[in-house]
């Protein structure tokens, strides 16, 4: 039964067939709207997250649809459970953060200079669009508001507070214009209230992963408020049979769409994906390991004398199984895609085709990374 659960799961994060979203800059949006979100992060040691996280479900994905999409005003960027992009249907259920900052509910966006604030808003509403880098005059004096100290938190604020949009990206360097200017027109800006917020991130997370936990359900989201309108969404949902309970071999519990046990989404054995850290189906780490028995960590943020397997392992699917993780790192300036270990955990059920399809999918992740030369000796010495 767990292997059907897997399965399920896997095809609702549409990793059981590159053909779920379809392909190119439409199937780029249906992916984005369809999970609900796509982290973006820093770390460039193979591709970005946010553009390895599309390209594993994308046929024909290529990194400049995000700016494409967010031109057109069909996703922005802002805040989930850490910086991604969204949606612009989902836009309303931003607000709510969006009003706590303007608040001062958040400590981190407390003690913030008004006016240079409104220094900045001024700058961008008279010359349109700019970059960080646009504000900055040359006065490089401590203190000056367009350091990055106060300047930058400045900035921030007014982002995370719905002032401001980025309206593109290159690299990690946002280019930010005002709200009003970039939000499409007609867009609902009505303030949801605790119970459609309830509802938005449960129906969020329910289409997006198939199978959820409570834990999931509430994720880096806290207050008791927040918690009884979710478990009245829950109880509610049990109620009327559109979700059902079920029980994973560790004792846990999960929800799951009550009509799901009755689909058989075919996902085939030898198949073998890489996928980022900080993909949307290995992000739950506690649902990861209850549902496929796979004890993920990201060592980047552990002390070098710390860590087990690997700066930044990828973990590695075959099948409807994680069966290892191997350590990774594009060397740009070589053109050079560096494979540094590999560890295995589960012996993949079709083995002898499992390091040939390794390889294929790191020469695949390599290209996309642009480093097309695969140095993986560590893989053939096994």
């Amino acid at each position: 039964m767990q292997s059907h659960w897997r399965r399920l799961a896997l095809s609702a994060q549409g990793l059981a067939s590159r053909r779920r979203f379809g392909r190119a800059l439409s199937g780029t949006r249906q992916a984005i709207e369809h999970l609900g979100y796509v982290q973006i992060d820093t770390l460039a040691v193979v591709e970005r997250a946010h553009h390895h996280v599309l390209w594993s479900r994308v046929p024909d994905y290529d990194p400049l649809h995000l700016n494409q999409l967010i031109s057109e005003r069909h996703i922005f960027e802002y805040w989930f459970h850490a910086a991604s992009y969204l949606p612009m249907r989902d836009y309303r259920y931003a607000l709510p953060r969006m009003a706590a900052i303007r608040n001062g509910e958040q400590r981190y966006f407390t003690d913030i200079d008004e006016r240079l604030m409104g220094e900045i808003l001024a700058r961008v509403r008279g010359e349109g669009a700019l970059r960080v880098r646009d504000i900055d005059t040359g006065n490089k004096e401590a203190g000056h508001w367009w350091n990055w100290g106060p300047g930058r938190r400045a900035l921030d604020k007014l982002f995370m507070q719905g002032d401001l949009m980025a309206c593109e990206r290159n690299g990690m360097e946002k280019v930010y214009d005002l709200a009003q200017r970039r939000l499409p027109a007609g867009i609902d800006l009505r303030m949801p209230s605790l119970r459609e917020y309830a509802d938005y991130l449960f129906d969020t997370a329910l289409r997006a992963h198939g199978i959820v936990t409570w834990k999931q359900l509430l994720h880096l989201r806290t207050g008791k408020p927040l918690r009884d309108a979710m478990a009245a969404v829950l109880a509610e949902r049990i109620g009327d049979g559109s979700v059902q309970a079920l029980e994973f071999a560790d004792g846990s519990t999960a929800y799951m769409d009550g009509n799901a046990l009755e689909q058989r989404p075919a996902i085939a054995a030898d198949a073998v994906k890489v996928l980022s850290p900080f993909d949307n189906l290995v992000i739950h780490r506690d649902r990861l390991a209850s549902l496929f028995g796979f004890d993920f960590r990201l060592e980047c943020y552990v002390a070098a004398p710390k860590r087990v397997f690997g700066y930044f392992c990828l973990p590695i699917l075959c099948g409807d199984q994680f069966v290892g993780r191997v350590d990774c790192k594009a060397h740009r300036a070589e053109q050079r895609f560096e494979v540094l270990s590999l560890h295995m955990e589960h012996i993949p059920v079709h083995r002898d085709l499992f390091l040939p399809r390794l390889i294929q999918a790191l020469q695949r992740l390599a290209d996309f990374s642009k480093c097309p030369l695969l140095d993986a000796g560590v893989i053939g010495q096994r």
